[in-house]
């Protein structure tokens, strides 16, 4: 395996700034987590735990009367969606699925990030593909093999949890982490993700405070959460009882047939090939399918051959 050490930064977009999309809450001003994570970004005070780390969104909460509240996931103020950032020149295709990067004796500082997927009617999104990406801890990227790099998909609450290291610093940027979303069906979002208090922070010409985590120690590491909001429209699921309940009980087997050889269970690896709907398709990344990742809805896993 073998690393290539960037000698250039990742470039920025060129010309201006593209304006706030529909529902990106552009017309709401500047949200209460963008201020914040800006303070963070420039020192300012910010809310901190009795610890002396930066208050996470799931931080247990306290009652008036002292009592620990369960934490619950949330989407603070309306919300923004999650701003879009440039692939850079490191992107690899077919990552391996898994939540963790490292392996017993990878050197760095431990880093777990965890957060929640949500929609822009703030319900959580499961089945999320989650691609991430980044550079070790001397700063390089493997460009041979799929060193710190992985994918995974939300859970049924929306939630996910990665496990790798804090990345190192490489000329013109300051820390960072890849990563790419998509629901099912849905387009492709690329971004990153920020650590508050980087000095190069305020001289990266892509930095934007609006990606920071939340950031804290924990024993020998760091512990950060972020949560992505989606331009999609999450599914709030039938009403209880459902206002239309069917009069008949579906046919022992579907009176359907079957749309072709891919199948929702099954583990597919990069290469595996398909039919679908009279189509063929070529697993793009190893995952196993659900409902609803079918290959006519995910041109992330599947790439149609006719």
């Amino acid at each position: 395996m073998t690393s290539d050490t960037p000698t250039t930064p990742d470039e920025p977009k060129p010309g201006p700034r593209p304006g706030p999309g529909p529902g990106s809450g552009g017309d709401r001003g500047i949200s209460r987590k963008t201020l914040l994570r800006a303070a963070v970004a420039a020192g300012a005070a910010v809310p901190l735990l009795a610890t002396g780390g930066v208050a996470l969104a799931r931080d247990a909460a306290r009652s008036s009367g002292g009592q620990t509240l369960t934490p619950t996931p949330y989407c603070d103020d309306g919300d923004d969606l999650t701003p879009d950032q440039m692939e850079g020149p490191y992107f690899k295709p077919n990552s391996p699925l898994r939540t963790s990067l490292v392996t017993p004796g990878t050197p760095g500082t431990p880093l777990t990030v965890s957060g929640y997927v949500f929609g822009r009617n703030c319900v959580p999104l499961s089945g999320v593909l989650l691609d991430f990406w980044q550079a070790d801890d001397n700063g390089d990227y493997d460009m041979a093999g799929y060193t710190f790099r992985g994918h995974q998909f939300s859970d049924a609450t929306g939630a996910f949890t990665l496990k790798t290291i804090v990345p190192g610093l490489y000329p013109g940027r300051t820390r960072h982490i890849h990563v790419k979303l998509q629901a099912p069906g849905e387009p492709v979002l690329t971004t990153q993700l920020y650590f508050p208090g980087e000095p190069r922070n305020s001289t990266d010409m892509i930095f934007d405070p609006a990606l920071l985590m939340n950031v804290r120690g924990a024993g020998g590491g760091k512990e950060g959460t972020f949560d992505f909001v989606l331009n999609v429209d999450g599914d709030t699921g039938p009403t209880d009882p459902p206002t239309d309940p069917p009069t008949d009980p579906p046919t022992d087997p579907p009176t359907d047939p079957p749309g072709g050889t891919w199948t929702s269970g099954h583990a597919y690896t990069s290469g595996d090939r398909v039919t679908y709907g009279g189509r063929s398709y070529r697993c793009l990344q190893a995952h196993t399918s659900m409902t609803g990742w079918e290959p006519p809805n995910v041109p992330a896993l599947w790439q149609p051959e006719s």
